[in-house]
């Protein structure tokens, strides 16, 4: 398979195109709204990809594999345009965390198109590992696909032929995972201002020693401070996966408002300036910003 599309071209799709160009790939497309920008589409064609006008472009150039990283709140939206424009054939793999339901409603739109979906649950953040970060696949051409994937140095397995165990096993994941991520922000951040995060974190350490507390803050708090709107996306998906299974989703829902609120401090300009911050500076900067602090600390 010598032609691949990407569909998004924020970090998960600019971390995709360089490890498969270095796996050697001859050809990559993508698309990306913010194309829209000439400076961002110059960004792209420098990496060495070939910049589509459109979905319409990327998709005509014939079958091959098409890969969707995208925001989850337009995974099912960019499946159903994609499958306008589908060559029969072409593979679709989608990165997107969605719900299974949402995986389901966009692989039948690919799939009445003469596409052949496969979903792709991400079990991790990709920075650290690339191309090769975990992933778990799903579907009724996930199989198929498999050995592609892993020849390229990929570390994919199929979870399940049917749609969903990947997506499901991933988004309950994330329930742990950003509910950690919303909780070390919350506890940190009040502790920081009644002056016992140290005891705090001792506390934690004595109780869970196999975790760096002040340095997995530190990731924490820059993570979501980077990505809190994409994490707030995913986390409302996850949300949905909890409906989808019966149940209220009081946490997944809270997690996403959380992840939302860092978001939006960091459009505030509220961490501009930080030069490899430790948690204690992002901290600070909430604590600065609040609009009517108190004037009691303990």
């Amino acid at each position: 398979m010598e032609r691949i599309a990407l569909i998004g071209f924020g970090e998960v799709g600019r971390i995709f195109a360089a490890g498969l160009m270095a796996a050697g790939v001859r050809h990559i497309g993508a698309w990306d709204l913010k194309f829209a920008d000439p400076a961002v589409a110059d960004q792209a064609r420098a990496a060495g990809v070939q910049v589509a006008a459109g979905m319409a472009g990327l998709c005509a150039q014939g079958p091959g594999l098409i890969i969707s990283a995208v925001t989850a709140s337009n995974a099912l939206q960019v499946a159903r345009e994609a499958a306008q424009h589908l060559a029969p054939g072409t593979v679709f793999l989608d990165l997107n965390s969605a719900s299974p339901g949402t995986k389901q409603q966009a692989a039948a739109a690919v799939d009445a198109a003469g596409g052949r979906y496969v979903e792709a649950g991400v079990m991790t953040s990709v920075p650290p590992y690339g191309i090769r970060v975990p992933m778990l696949l799903g579907g009724a051409h996930a199989a198929t696909l498999l050995p592609q994937l892993q020849a390229w140095g990929m570390q994919a397995q199929v979870a399940s032929d049917r749609l969903g165990v990947a997506s499901a096993t991933k988004m309950c994941r994330s329930v742990m995972i950003k509910g950690l991520e919303a909780l070390v922000l919350e506890s940190y951040a009040t502790a920081r201002h009644y002056g016992v995060e140290d005891a705090m974190i001792a506390t934690l350490q004595e109780t869970f020693p196999g975790i760096d507390w002040q340095r997995q803050g530190s990731y924490f708090f820059s993570r979501v401070a980077q990505h809190g709107r994409r994490r707030a996306e995913e986390m409302r998906e996850v949300a949905q996966t909890v409906r989808e299974a019966g149940f209220e989703p009081f946490m997944a829902s809270a997690i996403a408002d959380k992840h939302q609120w860092m978001a939006d401090q960091a459009r505030a300009g509220h961490f501009d300036g930080l030069s490899n911050p430790a948690w204690a500076d992002y901290a600070d900067r909430l604590l600065a910003a609040r609009p009517h602090p108190p004037t009691d600390p303990v």
